[in-house]
């Protein structure tokens, strides 16, 4: 007697996992969300920066390209996974973002394996190289690597200012507003996920809808996220000096989730190390645009960025800096040591400082603000603060303030042992103890 067979459906090709790796700066984040989102909407399995990696896996490289420490930092990730990939350990290696937009085929030359090589507005060949279509339903959907209480907000893409140092405008191209409407449904969706605090990124936040509007509509914007159900804390990130839109601050005073925080990075303050760098501002006006923003939020929180060692920077024009760092007293402040970046407008000057005294010049500048915040935490000591929590760490739950950002800012440090909160919930803190960069204290109802 014969049994009779039965016809069984095909099963559905099983998709590869793509592993994400993200280098760089928060924009590289948000494009990283924004590739995965897509990658899931077009049903793959996708993670961010696998512990382990399967031979099968398919890995994307977000690659940083802006200064010499990153470039490194890129190709040797992707030598890394090059490597295993020729072991056999993983599928496929692929390698997108801003190293891969301005050194493509001399990367291409050196480090044959690569399946394939994609720049930073390539989202739909990169997709269609791992078999995936772009969904423009899917427009503003991410996958959010960060906890999913705050995001990177991205409003605009690409830079038309013409600072000396910097290849970004190379590696994003100009200056492009994201839609007011888009951006508002995109804070939307996010605050249905949970997302409670809105991180404003962009090259240059202040040239806001200029090339859409005709003009510097940062302050609409801000209101319009603020009224977002949801949305509690809205934080500003990488505004310019010259030309600064003051009528963001009236928008800052009147809304009470939009934090009184301001990363500004100013790079340097001779008159001729500005000059130089094409910031298109003076010392003058420098110092006061910082007394105006400080006059019209008190309390304000300023972060800012420096550079030390730009080519043709004496002795004098250092100790200014110094001077001026120890007058102005940032409430945060990074330091970076000059990269000599080919194809920049300050390439084409003599790389003249030597690398061990840029980076003395930077060590003495962050000796300078450890000093000063360490005195601004000591004055926080007693008062209570409205905390944001991130997560627990060993003993103690993490959280920041409205005047700290995620990773670069100051952190609120409270004893697990005696004290509970959520991850992602807003608590009461009463600072009992500080130190230079850490803030400690207890939940008070």
């Amino acid at each position: 007697m014969k049994t009779k067979e039965v016809s069984k459906a095909p099963k559905a090709p099983v998709k590869q996992r793509v592993n994400v790796v993200t280098l760089g700066c928060s924009k590289n984040i948000y494009d990283s969300e924004v590739l995965m989102g897509q990658l899931k909407g077009n049903a793959f399995d996708v993670v961010h920066e696998a512990d382990k990696v399967g031979k099968n896996d398919i890995v994307v490289i977000n690659t940083c390209g802006f200064i010499d420490n990153a470039k490194q930092e890129s190709i040797d990730t992707i030598l890394q996974y090059s490597e295993l990939k020729e072991q056999g350990k993983v599928g496929k290696v692929i390698v997108t973002g801003c190293l891969s937009e301005r050194y493509k085929p001399e990367l291409e030359a050196e480090i044959t394996n690569v399946d394939s090589w994609h720049g930073t507005n390539d989202l739909q060949n990169l997709l269609g190289s791992l078999g995936a279509n772009y969904r423009h339903e899917l427009i503003g959907e991410r996958l959010l690597t960060t906890p999913s209480h705050f995001a990177y907000f991205k409003i605009a893409e690409g830079c038309n200012r013409p600072c000396s140092f910097c290849a970004i405008p190379l590696m994003r191209g100009k200056h492009m507003s994201t839609p007011m409407d888009e951006l508002v449904r995109n804070a939307q969706s996010l605050a249905k996920q949970g997302t409670k605090e809105l991180i404003l990124i962009a090259q240059d936040l202040t040239y806001y809808g200029l090339d859409i509007y005709g003009k510097r509509n940062l302050d609409e914007l801000l209101r319009r996220l603020s009224d977002v159900n949801g949305i509690e804390w809205i934080r500003l990130q990488y505004a310019y000096p010259s030309g600064f839109p003051m009528e963001i601050l009236d928008a800052m005073n009147e809304r009470e989730n939009i934090c009184k925080y301001l990363d500004m990075p100013l790079q340097h303050i001779t008159d001729n190390m500005l000059k130089s760098m094409r910031r298109g501002i003076t010392k003058q006006k420098t110092i006061d645009v910082v007394n105006e923003i400080r006059d019209r939020v008190p309390g304000i929180a300023m972060r800012t960025t420096l550079i030390t060692g730009y080519p043709g920077e004496t002795e004098r024009d250092f100790e200014e800096m110094q001077q001026w760092v120890a007058d102005t007293k940032f409430d945060r402040l990074g330091c970076f040591t000059y990269s000599h970046e080919e194809k920049t407008h300050a390439h084409s000057l003599v790389d003249d400082v030597p690398d061990e005294v840029k980076q003395e010049r930077a060590d003495a500048i962050m000796e300078i603000q450890q000093g000063i915040s360490f005195d601004k935490n000591q004055e926080k000591v007693g008062q209570t603060f409205k905390v944001l929590i991130d997560k627990k760490d060993g003993d103690f739950f993490v959280g920041r303030t409205q005047y700290d950002s995620p990773e670069v800012d100051n952190e609120v440090l409270i004893d697990a042992s005696v004290n509970y909160a959520t991850v992602g919930s807003f608590v009461n803190v009463k600072v009992d103890s500080a130190e230079d960069f850490d803030l400690y204290g207890e939940i008070v109802k």
